[in-house]
């Protein structure tokens, strides 16, 4: 990549876009976005609508183990644990808590921040997301219906 080609297509020999070249990270280095279902679901936005919407559940939370009694109950080795919960915001009402433990949103386990941000795209917006957390010992579902995502939350 040279200085100025930031945007521009990345493709490979036969000639097809692979990536989006976004920045030179230092001499002979250059980073690119790869083309994958994401990617494709953000050009489709872009050309369909001129924007990309997103929408916004309001929660923060970090990765953490489960810890090793629960796992044979949960069937799976890790989680999200709840650290904040923006007031007024989808998840607080649904009412999910700091400190809860997120299994699953959208019948989909959960084990990563990117596991929720997968399921935030236009078409979550309005839409009930079952999300299944594990609090104080006991399997907790909530429905929140994520928001579209603004500048004040962005």
């Amino acid at each position: 990549l040279n200085p100025g080609n930031s945007g521009g297509a990345l493709a490979d020999s036969r000639g097809r876009v692979v990536g989006v070249n976004t920045a030179v990270a230092g001499f002979g280095l250059g980073l690119a976005v790869p083309i994958n279902a994401t990617t494709r679901r953000i050009i489709g936005a872009l050309i369909r609508d001129g924007r990309v919407r997103r929408a916004f559940l309001g929660l923060v939370a970090a990765p953490v183990p489960v810890p090793a009694v629960l796992r044979p109950r949960i069937g799976q080795d890790e989680a999200l644990r709840v650290v904040e919960v923006v007031p007024g915001s989808p998840a607080d009402r649904a009412g999910l808590r700091r400190g809860d433990l997120v299994l699953t949103a959208g019948g989909a386990p959960v084990s990563q921040a990117q596991s929720l941000q997968k399921l935030m795209f236009a078409d979550a917006i309005g839409r009930p997301l079952p999300i299944t957390v594990l609090r104080n010992g006991a399997m907790v579902d909530v429905i929140a219906a994520p928001v579209e995502l603004d500048a004040e939350h962005a």
